[in-house]
C-alpha cells in the first residue's frame, strides 16, 4: 500500500535538533525506500526545500535540498491541477482543515493512498478512506 509523506517526515528525518524524532523519521523513510511505498506531491517537495534551507538551524545547503529533491522525484511526485485544488476545497469546507492541509490531503487521495504519514493532522483520523498516521506514534513498516 502506498503511503503519502507529508513534509514534516521528511524534515525530522534531516533535523539533528531532536535526535529521537531524526531517528524514527529516518527510519520511515528508509521503509518506504525500501519497499517503493513512498508518495508525495510536487507541494511537499516545496514546502521541504524551504524549510530545511530557511528554517532549520543548522538548515542544510541550497545544494544538498536540491539533491533530496532530486532523490525524491523518484517517487514520481503528484502534480497539483485544478481538479485537485477542487478536492481540496471540498476537504476544506466539509472537515475545517487548512487550504494547505487540504491540498495534502486530496493529494494522497489523488496518489491512491489509504494512509498519510503526517504529525500535522490528528493521528487515527480517517478522512474519506484516508488514514491519518502520526510518525510517533505509528510503528515503522506497519501502514505499507
Amino acid at each position: 500500500m502506498p503511503v503519502f509523506v507529508d513534509t514534516n517526515v521528511l524534515v525530522y528525518a534531516r533535523d539533528a535538533s531532536d535526535m529521537g524524532k531524526q531517528a524514527i523519521a529516518a527510519a520511515w523513510m528508509e521503509h518506504l525506500w525500501t519497499s517503493a511505498g513512498g508518495r508525495l506531491s510536487v507541494q511537499v517537495l516545496q514546502e521541504y526545500y524551504v524549510t530545511v534551507t530557511r528554517k532549520l538551524d543548522p538548515g542544510l545547503s541550497a545544494e544538498q535540498a536540491r539533491e533530496d529533491v532530486r532523490d525524491l522525484a523518484a517517487w514520481r511526485p503528484l502534480r497539483i491541477d485544478q481538479p485537485i485544488v477542487e478536492a481540496a476545497w471540498r476537504m476544506e469546507d466539509r472537515y475545517g482543515l487548512s487550504f494547505w492541509d487540504s491540498l495534502i490531503v486530496a493529494g494522497a487521495q489523488a496518489a491512491g493512498c489509504e494512509a498519510l504519514l503526517t504529525e500535522d493532522l490528528q493521528h487515527g483520523l480517517d478522512i474519506d478512506g484516508l488514514r491519518v498516521a502520526g510518525p510517533f506514534q505509528t510503528v515503522v513498516g506497519s501502514l505499507s
